[in-house]
């Protein structure tokens, strides 16, 4: 629609997907000639495939060893192009989008299927991602959302991260440093330390990646205090408007988040998007955390700020 747009999140792929989308300004051929040339790479076995690749029915890997000996070739050849960073950003993108169509997960890399999904045996293909035409002044930021509303919006859309409402969740299984820890590797090429058996970033560990918006602790008042840095972040912004996200299996419930938003604004409308289920819920394993709470909502509550 050619408004200006800044996006931020703290994450890295968010980040290069950010910049591929709202930044580059380059033809598609000129990508095309770059990922045709990735493609054809003969893939070889390095760090990825060491971690990350498996084979026969006993496997259990995110992708099959085909696909992360490419995964390796192209991925270290694509450091020595020498780009500007946002075309390495279109380039990652399309990488990311080419392993997730060849993976062996239920959508993120917490833990992998046991038996290889039927689309784990195709070969990977890099295509060049999907833009739109650059005709606005765009911003992409990486940072505490915090940190980032330094400037005036005219509307403010949040999607904090939920974490869970059920006490029995472990915190890992709603944090999406750990959902998505390969992407990050990915993308810094950084070969990090591992652990467990989904070889997960150190990094991603509960105790050292943490988000105040997947906190699942009260405070000494006995709030929880995810709620409060949703009533800190709706109240630091300075927007006119402000369309806050949020799931019926998070922390907060629809009427605290309203009671929410009404102090700071005047709440104009509530609406309520039934969602399928987390794919997780189905399985036996995670009956444990996993409690019937009806069905999945998610929220969006929209205000005009005071």
């Amino acid at each position: 629609m050619g408004l200006d747009t800044t996006a931020n999140d703290i994450s890295e792929w968010s980040e290069v997907f950010g910049n591929c989308y709202l930044k580059s300004c380059r033809p598609d051929a000129f990508y095309q000639e770059i990922i045709d040339m990735l493609n054809s790479l003969e893939g070889c076995d390095g760090w990825f495939t060491e971690h990350y690749g498996g084979s026969g029915e006993t496997g259990k890997k995110p992708f099959q060893r085909h696909n992360t000996r490419k995964l390796d070739a192209i991925r270290d050849r694509m450091d020595t192009l020498g780009l500007e960073y946002v075309d390495k950003c279109v380039l990652l993108t399309s990488l990311i989008r080419a392993l997730d169509a060849v993976d062996n997960t239920l959508g993120h890399y917490a833990s992998y299927l046991s038996g290889w999904s039927p689309r784990s045996y195709r070969t990977m293909k890099m295509e060049v991602p999907r833009r739109f035409p650059l005709i606005s002044e765009n911003t992409v930021l990486k940072g505490d959302v915090f940190e980032a509303l330094g400037h005036h919006y005219d509307l403010i859309y949040f999607d904090p991260p939920y974490g869970s409402n059920n006490e029995k969740m472990p915190p890992s299984r709603v944090r999406y440093a750990s959902y998505y820890h390969l992407w990050k590797t990915v993308i810094l090429n950084d070969r990090p330390e591992l652990f467990g058996k989904a070889c997960r970033r150190a990094d991603s560990k509960d105790p050292v990646c943490t988000s105040v918006f997947e906190e699942y602790r009260k405070d000494e008042n006995g709030k929880h205090i995810a709620m409060e840095a949703i009533d800190r972040l709706i109240g630091k912004a300075d927007a006119r408007y402000i369309l806050l996200s949020y799931s019926s299996g998070g922390r907060a419930t629809k009427n605290e988040l309203a009671e929410i938003m009404n102090t700071h604004g005047r709440l104009l409308r509530i609406r309520e998007i039934d969602c399928r289920k987390h794919v997780m819920s189905q399985m036996s394993w995670t009956d444990r955390w996993t409690n019937d709470y009806g069905p999945n909502k998610e929220f969006l509550f929209l205000i005009e700020k005071r």
